[in-house]
């Protein structure tokens, strides 16, 4: 055994070792946070152009409340009638802003919800009518993160898409989109 070893009793190795690391942990911090305090070195290059007005696009997004709300509202409905689903909302981006899972929603209802919500906003139109533009032009179902099936209904402000509710795991699409809809149409009640 080691003589330094032999000195020290396990408890004080252990501190020691503790002390140790911590003293490495906080210069490296303070190397770091001396380094993001320092004053940047720019060059005219590297600032920052003022763009016209005309060279930008404001757009409307759904907070995250009324999309809770939305969510809920649908959730609430499928338990009424004693499905298990889950609801997923997502903004104009496809992005998702929230998914509530329900409880014995299936596995695969997480998923589901969520494309059908992005297929739902990016169309802007309810996943049911879309199933029927499949017949015309099948190769759609090809495009990825898109779920042509009924259960998703986009959510619009001055007739552009903002956001897509989707619901999934309902034994029919037919009920899935009836709760996307009451998810819908409790935004700003």
């Amino acid at each position: 055994m080691n003589p330094v070893h032999k000195k020290f009793s396990r408890r004080a190795r252990v501190a020691t070792g503790g002390a140790v690391l911590a003293v490495v942990a906080l210069a490296g911090f303070g190397a770091v946070n001396a380094n993001a305090s320092a004053p940047a070195t720019t060059s005219a290059a590297a600032t920052s152009a003022a763009v016209p007005a005309r060279a930008t696009t404001t757009s409307t997004h759904l907070t995250i409340d009324a999309a809770t709300e939305a969510a809920q509202a649908a959730l609430d409905a499928a338990e009424k009638e004693n499905q298990r689903v889950t609801v997923a909302v997502v903004d104009r981006n496809g992005n998702t802003i929230v998914t509530l899972r329900g409880d014995g929603a299936g596995p695969q209802s997480y998923e589901s919800a969520e494309r059908k919500a992005f297929t739902a906003v990016s169309w802007n139109a309810p996943t049911s009518q879309l199933t029927e533009r499949l017949q015309q032009a099948p190769t759609l179902k090809d495009i990825p993160g898109t779920l042509f099936l009924a259960g998703g209904v986009p959510v619009t402000a001055g007739n552009a898409p903002i956001a897509g509710i989707g619901v999934a795991g309902a034994p029919s699409g037919t009920l899935d989109e009836k709760f996307a809809q009451a998810g819908a149409q409790a935004i700003g009640r």
